[in-house]
């Protein structure tokens, strides 16, 4: 089905100072644009860019800087001490399971008694539950580390408390007024704390008590064999990749891609991406979905249990049955998305400040998925919600510049609960609820969201000539990896560009060679679900603008460079 045509806004970025541009290039031996490049990224001399190109595990911050990070550590070495068993209680998605799989094998190194446990997303829900806190008291745990989840679980660590069992909370998410009665809370965005990158996945808040503990214990060699699963963690979780973040993502790639473990060699190989040029947009658009699709729609151990492998045929038979998992996942959320998109289209729901759908049946492990599409597609707010005994349960996402998290704080009265952050959270409401909640949420929206930021905007780093993309260009520009959120990859715009030849390919792609005014050099491009420009295009003789970032392709073994195509303006006859 193709996607409904928003109106786009082209916005070039100012530049401040052209002379700290001029310096730079210069004392660089680089390009203006990629001098440009840098000074956005407040990279402003030889010395912040060396830092920047050349990151070091060695300026990782102190994890004691973190609050409660004493009173975690030593309790979990009194643990080691003392034989206690250790439960690691993790969640359902990529980020949750690495966190999980990181702390268990590191544990283990240690000789721990240690086990972890994931809820079941459909039949316990998010986050640390009282069927979890029963387990682990059957099972003989005296001590539970939950990560990438617990900031908000007040009557969970009440009961663990109640039960005789200590909590350690390592968590990332934004924590309420009150925060649980834990034994120790690790969590940046803790009020007070003064850990000095708040921006952590939950991987990267586990990989700090696994710090931590190693600072104590005098075993620092064995930490840094963990960063694959920060890494993995990191991107798919979409955390800002800067500062900490970068450093520890970029050590991960680098290991995945040079020496990756047995289950994420053997998920690597299933989703067909070709070992040692992993990125992390590759993570989230290809590794990402099969982890997480076991989560949504069966049991999310079986991801860890990947993770956790160093069995080569154990490690395939599992990732077989993430793509398995995945390919049932892909059908599922294409019948959700075209059931939603119809009732958008008749209720006209688009003419709404928010879109907010219920359907009794939808599947709980989809309906985040099915919300960014339709965000994509219409640019709006966006809550999906299934039913889950007798209660409407889903997932809400945003768009740039509007806080999802702030607006459904001011629904909190109709609300059963809520959590996440200012992109994505999850929401409940009693069904007879429901019909107010979608009015005072469409009424805070209209309050709190500008007009200028209900257009979609393609934010342009630097126009360039085409012929600036040469082989320094892009040795240089793969050193400002990985991209992701605060390391954007660069948007450019180039002007008065012919095609000498394209086709649709797959379902909408428009497949180009490019080439700019006089020059004779081609450049491949593919625009994603824009071959509806197919049309306006009569070969060389139609000019147009395109605005594009730079990836990669490979073919016949070796890599190219690829313009993948945001969007085209055609200049009239």
């Amino acid at each position: 089905m193709q996607a409904k045509k928003l109106n786009v806004n082209w916005k070039i970025k100012e530049v401040a100072d052209e002379t700290e541009i001029n310096f730079l290039a210069e004392s660089l031996s680089i390009s203006h644009v990629l001098a440009k490049l840098l000074v956005f990224r407040n990279i402003k001399n030889f010395d912040q860019a060396k830092s920047f190109f050349r990151t070091s595990l060695d300026n990782l911050h102190d994890p004691f800087l973190m609050e409660d990070m004493e009173k975690a550590t030593t309790r979990v070495i009194e643990a080691l001490t003392n034989n206690e068993r250790i439960l690691i209680y993790g969640d359902y998605d990529v980020d949750g399971t690495c966190a999980t799989a990181l702390l268990y094998m590191f544990l283990k190194e240690l000789n721990a008694d240690v086990d972890y446990y994931i809820p079941h997303r459909i039949k316990e829900g998010y986050g640390l539950t009282k069927v979890g806190v029963d387990y682990a008291k059957e099972n003989n745990f005296h001590l539970i580390i939950s990560v990438d989840c617990g900031v908000t679980a007040r009557d969970e660590a009440d009961y663990a408390n109640e039960l005789g069992i200590d909590l350690i909370i390592c968590d990332h998410h934004k924590p309420k007024e009150i925060l649980p009665a834990a034994f120790a809370l690790l969590d940046p965005l803790k009020p007070n704390c003064n850990y000095p990158f708040k921006y952590l996945s939950g991987a990267g808040v586990a990989f700090k008590l696994a710090q931590g503990i190693c600072k104590t214990i005098g075993k620092n060699d064995l930490l840094f064999q963990y960063l694959d699963l920060v890494a993995l963690a990191g991107a798919a979780d979409i955390v800002p990749l800067i500062d900490e973040n970068r450093t520890l993502v970029k050590a991960g790639l680098d290991l995945m891609n040079s020496s990756p473990r047995a289950g994420i060699k053997a998920l690597i190989k299933s989703a067909r991406v070709e070992l040692g040029n992993l990125s992390s947009g590759q993570i989230v658009f290809t590794l990402a979905p099969r982890i997480n699709a076991v989560g949504r729609l069966s049991d999310a151990k079986i991801a860890v249990k990947l993770l956790i492998s160093k069995d080569e045929n154990e490690s395939l038979e599992l990732a077989k049955q993430l793509e398995t998992e995945n390919i049932e996942r892909r059908k599922i959320d294409e019948g959700t998305l075209n059931k939603a998109i119809d009732l958008v289209e008749t209720s006209r729901l688009f003419e709404c400040e928010a879109i907010i759908l219920h359907e009794e049946d939808w599947h709980p492990g989809v309906i985040g998925i099915v919300a960014s599409r339709l965000v994509e597609r219409y640019y709006k707010p966006t809550i999906m919600l299934t039913t889950i005994d007798g209660v409407a349960k889903g997932s809400a996402r945003s768009i740039s510049n509007f806080n999802i998290y702030d607006a459904l704080r001011e629904c909190q009265d109709l609300l059963l609960h809520f959590g996440g952050h200012e992109a994505a959270a999850g929401v409940a409401v009693e069904i007879k609820n429901l019909e107010e909640f979608k009015t005072k949420f469409n009424e805070v929206v209209k309050s709190r969201l500008l007009d200028k930021d209900k257009l979609y905007e393609i934010i342009i780093d630097s126009k360039i000539r085409l012929t600036e993309i040469d082989a320094k260009f892009i040795r240089i520009m793969d050193q400002f990896s990985p991209f992701g959120p605060g390391n954007l990859r660069p948007t450019f715009l180039a002007e008065n560009v012919t095609a000498s030849s394209y086709r649709i390919v797959g379902n909408n792609h428009l497949l180009m060679l490019l080439r700019q005014e006089d020059s004779n050099k081609n450049f491949d491009a593919i625009g994603f679900d824009l071959g509806r420009f197919a049309k306006s295009l009569n070969g060389n003789k139609t000019t147009f603008d395109v605005v594009f970032s730079i990836d990669k392709m490979s073919r016949e073994g070796k890599v190219f460079p690829q313009l993948r195509i945001k969007d085209i303006k055609i200049h009239p006859n």
